[in-house]
C-alpha cells in the first residue's frame, strides 16, 4: 500500500514537472504580452486566447519549437479564411505598432503580421539581432521609417516582405548579404535611391518585387547573376539608363516588368529569344527598332512595348514566334504594314493606334 502511494506521488510529481517543462518560459510569455500591449484589435478578439501560463498552448497565432518549447512563430494575418474571420464576416483591422518586445524571443523563426491595414510605427531595429529568423512578413500595414541598415545580419532569412506600407529611405547595401533569401517583396512603398550594385549576390532569390517606389539610377548588371530568378518586377519607379542585355540570358526568368520608368536606348535583342513569357517595357523612353529576333523560342503570354519612341516597321520574324497572347505596340513611331496571320489575326486596333504610319488590318488599309 505504501509503495503504491509512493509510486502515485512520484508519478504526479513527474507530471507536474514535465508540464512545467513543456510550457513556454515566463520570459517568452512576458515578451508576447508586451507585444500584444502595443496593438489594438477591436473586432475579432484574436488576442482573447492569450491567457494562462503556457503561451505554447492555444494562443492564437503562436507556435513553439517542440524540443525547446520556446516561441518560434508568430502568424497573425488580417485576411484569412479561419473561423474567427468567417464568424465576424469581415477582414481584420488593427492599430498600434510592432513592439521591440519581439526581440526578446531569441528563438523566433518567423514573424508574420500581415494585412492589418492600420499598424503604424517603424520596423523595430532590434529585429536584426534575432539569429534564427527565416520569415519576416509585414505586408499591408502603415509601417513607416526605413529598413534597418544591418538587415544583412539575418543570414537565415528566406522571405522578406515589407510590401504595401509607407517605408522610406534607401535599400540598405547590406541586403545583398542575405544569401539565403528566396522571396523579396518591397512593392508599393516610398523607397528611393539606387538598387544596390551587388544585388546579384542574392543567388537564391526567385522573386524580386520592387515596383511602385521611387528607385532611381540604373538596373544593376549583377541582377543577371541570380540564376534562380524567375520574377523581376521593377515597374513604376524612376530607373534610367539601358536595359542590361544580360537579362535576356537568364536561365529561368519568365516575368520581367520594367514599365513606368525612364529607361532609354534600344531593346536588347536577347529579350526576344529568351525564356521570358511576360515582358512589359511600356512607358519608358526606349528608342530604335523593335529587334527582328523572334523565333520558335519566343513565347509571350503578354508583350507590351507601348508608350515608347520605337520606330521602323513591325519585324516580320514576329510571325515565327510560337505564341503571343497579348501584344501592345501603341503610342510609338512605327510605320509600314501590319503583318498578316498569327498573332495579328486576333488583335484589336488598340494594340496599334497612335503610331506614325501603321496600316493594314485591324487598322485602315494600306
Amino acid at each position: 500500500m505504501g509503495a503504491a502511494r509512493f509510486m502515485t506521488g512520484m508519478l504526479l510529481l513527474f507530471m507536474a514537472l514535465s508540464s512545467g517543462v513543456r510550457s513556454c518560459p515566463p520570459s517568452d510569455r512576458a515578451a508576447l504580452l508586451a507585444f500584444r500591449a502595443a496593438l489594438h484589435e477591436p473586432y475579432l478578439g484574436i488576442f482573447n486566447s492569450w491567457t494562462g501560463a503556457d503561451c505554447c498552448h492555444n494562443w492564437y497565432g503562436v507556435s513553439c519549437d517542440q524540443e525547446t518549447h520556446r516561441v518560434a512563430d508568430i502568424t497573425l494575418r488580417g485576411e484569412s479564411e479561419e473561423p474567427i474571420f468567417e464568424r465576424a464576416h469581415r477582414t481584420g483591422y488593427m492599430t498600434g505598432y510592432i513592439s521591440p518586445a519581439i526581440c526578446k524571443l531569441p528563438r523566433l523563426s518567423s514573424i508574420i503580421i500581415a494585412d492589418w491595414k492600420g499598424i503604424s510605427g517603424e520596423i523595430p531595429r532590434c529585429i536584426t539581432t534575432l539569429p534564427f529568423l527565416r520569415i519576416v512578413d509585414f505586408i499591408g500595414n502603415r509601417i513607416s521609417g526605413s529598413i534597418p541598415a544591418d538587415i544583412g545580419r539575418l543570414q537565415r532569412l528566406t522571405v522578406l516582405n515589407f510590401a504595401d506600407n509607407q517605408i522610406s529611405g534607401t535599400i540598405p547595401a547590406s541586403l545583398a548579404n542575405l544569401t539565403s533569401l528566396m522571396h523579396l517583396d518591397l512593392r508599393n512603398n516610398l523607397l528611393s535611391g539606387p538598387i544596390p550594385r551587388n544585388f546579384g549576390s542574392l543567388r537564391m532569390l526567385s522573386r524580386a518585387l520592387l515596383s511602385g517606389n521611387r528607385l532611381s539610377g540604373p538596373i544593376p548588371g549583377s541582377v543577371s547573376l541570380i540564376y534562380r530568378l524567375a520574377d523581376l518586377d521593377l515597374s513604376r519607379n524612376q530607373l534610367s539608363g539601358l536595359i542590361p542585355q544580360s537579362l535576356g540570358k537568364m536561365a529561368v526568368l519568365s516575368t520581367l516588368n520594367l514599365d513606368f520608368n525612364k529607361l532609354s536606348g534600344p531593346i536588347p535583342v536577347s529579350l526576344f529569344s529568351s525564356g521570358i513569357s511576360d515582358l512589359n517595357l511600356s512607358r519608358n523612353a526606349l528608342q530604335g527598332n523593335i529587334p527582328d529576333a523572334f523565333g520558335p523560342r519566343s513565347y509571350f503570354t503578354a508583350l507590351d512595348l507601348s508608350y515608347n519612341n520605337l520606330k521602323g516597321a513591325i519585324p516580320k520574324s514576329i510571325s515565327s514566334a510560337s505564341y503571343i497572347g497579348h501584344l501592345d505596340l501603341s503610342h510609338n513611331h512605327l510605320c509600314g504594314k501590319i503583318p498578316l496571320g498569327s498573332p495579328f489575326d486576333h488583335l484589336e486596333a488598340s494594340s496599334f493606334v497612335y503610331n506614325d504610319c501603321l496600316c493594314g488590318k485591324p487598322l485602315k488599309p494600306c
